[in-house]
């Protein structure tokens, strides 16, 4: 069955919520934002550590996020996975602050080519056991999806297929896909990603995006056979939104 796995996304050591794929677009790179807490990481770390959600992740979208993302992981040690520029230089090191998994996207591709060897040099550092691939992508002019990079700018040339996950699913623990073109829109899911995603599922996979109220939970659940866990951003109350609340996430996991 579909789980609900919360987030943490840190912008200049804050926590946010964004519309993902506006980096480009204003302030020489900052996104747009819906929702900026006035609570720091350890708040949301504590209390999902609170309500046993393990499995969530950590986002560091740029630099400067680093403090942030430390003191989360020291609340709630083995419980959130981290990702944001990570490399087999740094891997290593958010696994020994407490990450449990650390989430990898943009150092897999030598400009916006994959790299077989860059993948590799990560699994020799962490260990397929401990390595998330976050395949966050964008919609194709001429049909389907392609990983999209560097906070989501930069398309690549790998396609979200299931020959796709297949070939990446030797290599990691799990998958994380960020609908980048509705995420943090609050206006719908991408149901033909999540058919896609969900009719593979042979390793856990987690999605994220455009998610507004608990029935697109139900939606989740139905198109993917249980087969996909979700996350759920702008639309949560302790983000700000009004679409679902957090205490309808908790219990879902109940089911």
């Amino acid at each position: 069955m579909t789980q609900f796995r919360p987030c943490i996304d840190l912008h200049n050591g804050l926590v946010k919520q964004v519309i993902g794929g506006t980096f480009a677009e204003k302030n020489g790179g900052s996104p747009i934002e819906n929702f900026v807490s006035e609570r720091g990481s350890r708040y949301y770390a504590q209390m999902y550590k609170d309500d046993n959600l393990a499995g969530g992740h950590v986002i560091m979208l740029g630099s400067g996020n680093e403090e942030s993302a430390t003191l989360a992981l020291k609340e709630f040690p083995q419980g959130l996975q981290l990702g944001g520029g990570i490399t087999p230089q740094n891997a290593g090191q958010w696994l020994d602050r407490g990450a449990s998994h650390v989430i990898v996207t943009s150092y897999m591709f030598e400009e916006n080519i994959f790299s077989d060897e860059r993948l590799s040099a990560l699994v020799k550092s962490v260990g397929k056991d401990r390595l998330v691939i976050d395949l966050s992508c964008r919609v194709c002019s001429d049909g389907g999806w392609r990983v999209a990079k560097d906070r989501w700018q930069t398309m690549t040339d790998l396609p979200i297929n299931h020959e796709t996950l297949d070939k990446l699913s030797d290599s990691c623990a799990e998958f994380l896909i960020h609908a980048a073109d509705v995420e943090g829109k609050c206006e719908g899911i991408d149901a033909e990603l999540v058919k896609l995603l969900g009719s593979w599922g042979k390793i856990p996979l987690t999605y994220a995006g455009g998610v507004r109220s608990i029935q697109d939970l139900h939606k989740i659940n139905e198109l993917s056979s249980g087969c996909l866990d979700i996350t759920v951003g702008s639309a949560l109350d302790i983000f700000g939104g009004t679409g679902i609340s957090y205490a309808e996430c908790v219990e879902w996991n109940k089911r």
